[in-house]
């Protein structure tokens, strides 16, 4: 499970106080699938970098599974994005040099797997994204889609429990990108918690919560379901429960 408790980060710009996020607080239970939406700069983004433990809250807790990470040290909050958190963004984020197995073993090399079990999971990553006939294809021999099955393969192959996505469908069109989004809640289905940034209603309305995010704040929670258009979603001012 994860719980933010009063989580804000603050940055200092010209001598002045920035607050990107104020006194966030929310849980979201292991296995569930949630959308964070909101207009530009409202605080999605760093939310989310806060969860994958990629940046630290100024202050405030952040519990994963029970353990408070927020006052990890860079080493073990290292182990944490390695072995416990799967990212997936909307630039894919491949190395262009490797081929699509050599991307999705880079995980295992850090942490420290032996070359036959890497390729073998890597193999076994790629076929569960019905890739593994593209293994020893390059980045720039692949399309939009097939990059972001291959990241996922890549967020997936250490197993964690914790998928985050930043816009994954951000540079896919639309027919792929509903393939990528399947792929996404098969993975969820499978026991992942799976938490998407997106300013797509229709991505969002697979969720099965949104929370809305303006000016740093939560100011709405509602089902995916509910998810109707942008407008009206951010007008809301006060977050329901």
């Amino acid at each position: 499970m994860i719980r933010v408790e009063d989580l804000w980060r603050t940055y200092e710009m010209g001598g002045h106080a920035l607050h990107a996020l104020r006194g966030v607080t929310e849980t979201i239970d292991d296995g569930s699938h949630v959308a964070i939406m909101g207009p530009s700069g409202s605080g999605k983004s760093t939310l989310l970098n806060l969860l994958g433990c990629l940046d630290s809250p100024t202050r405030g807790k952040y519990f994963l599974g029970g353990e408070d990470v927020a006052g990890l040290s860079e080493d073990a909050l290292a182990e944490v994005r390695l072995r416990r958190i799967g990212f997936i963004f909307q630039s894919f984020h491949l190395v262009p040099r490797l081929t699509a197995l050599q991307n999705v073993e880079l995980p295992m090399i850090f942490g420290g797997l032996n070359p036959a079990e890497r390729r073998e999971r890597a193999e076994a990553a790629l076929e569960s994204v019905a890739l593994v006939d593209r293994a020893s294809h390059k980045p720039n021999e692949l399309s939009g889609g097939q990059k972001q099955r291959v990241a996922i393969a890549r967020a997936t192959v250490m197993g964690p429990g914790l998928l985050l996505a930043d816009e994954p469908t951000g540079n896919l069109d639309s027919r792929t990108g509903a393939q990528v989004l399947d792929l996404l809640a098969r993975l969820q289905a499978e026991g992942r918690t799976l938490v998407v940034v997106t300013h797509d209603p229709g991505v969002a309305r697979r969720a099965d919560r949104v929370l809305v995010l303006r000016d740093g704040e939560i100011v709405r929670r509602v089902s995916g379901a509910d998810v109707t258009d942008l407008g009206s979603l951010f007008e809301a001012k006060v977050a329901s429960a």
